[in-house]
């Protein structure tokens, strides 16, 4: 059973309620970010007491990786919408170029993605499962998006490629990298990805 189920589990008015409680942390994440994230403040957000949090909750850890699971699901769902528009005719490329404006989206909480990453890097033994579990959840979307004529390794190589480019990309414009030279870098990964599918 996972974390933050246990309380609410018996219960579908208590899941329910836990669920309202999360969407509320999470739209409070998604606009004004990590910092300075902590009990009292999720608790405001959600209109409620950090004690009702920690009845369905494990924790502030616990209730920061459900909002931020929550958040990349969504930015997923939402990107994947939008390259699936091109599946019936469009290339590999041009199916990322139809879900760039999605993660860049400021709706999206790319910039509280971002900074999950960052925190996975500072702190490993608390929020590795920022770093881990986001290539897990991407990689299949994206794995789903190449020609289904390719091997399986190639599929792979190419997905890899392109999820460590855009987080790079995004990782960028959060640390305010000149606008400019991020939508270069994207397009230079749409060449790559012309001249990759040119070469099957």
């Amino acid at each position: 059973m996972e974390q933050g189920y246990r309380r609410s589990a018996g219960s579908a008015r208590g899941e329910a309620r836990r669920q309202a409680l999360l969407e509320s942390v999470t739209e409070d994440l998604a606009e004004h970010g990590l910092v300075d994230f902590s009990l009292r403040r999720a608790a405001r957000a959600a209109g409620t007491t950090h004690k009702v949090l920690l009845y369905y909750f494990d924790g502030v850890d616990d209730l920061l990786v459900q909002a931020v699971d929550r958040l990349r699901a969504r930015r997923i769902d939402n990107s994947m919408a939008a390259a699936a528009l091109q599946a019936g005719q469009g290339t590999l490329a041009a199916r990322i170029e139809a879900l760039w404006p999605v993660l860049v989206d400021p709706r999206s909480g790319h910039r509280v993605l971002e900074q999950s990453t960052g925190l996975a890097m500072y702190d490993p033994a608390r929020y590795s499962k920022f770093g881990r579990e986001a290539t897990q959840q991407y990689l299949p979307p994206l794995l789903a998006l190449c020609p289904p004529e390719w091997s399986e390794r190639r599929r792979t190589e190419v997905a890899e490629l392109i999820l460590a480019t855009l987080r790079g990309l995004l990782l960028n414009r959060v640390i305010g990298a000149d606008p400019a030279s991020v939508e270069a870098g994207f397009a230079a990964l749409l060449r790559a990805l012309e001249r990759e599918e040119a070469a099957t």
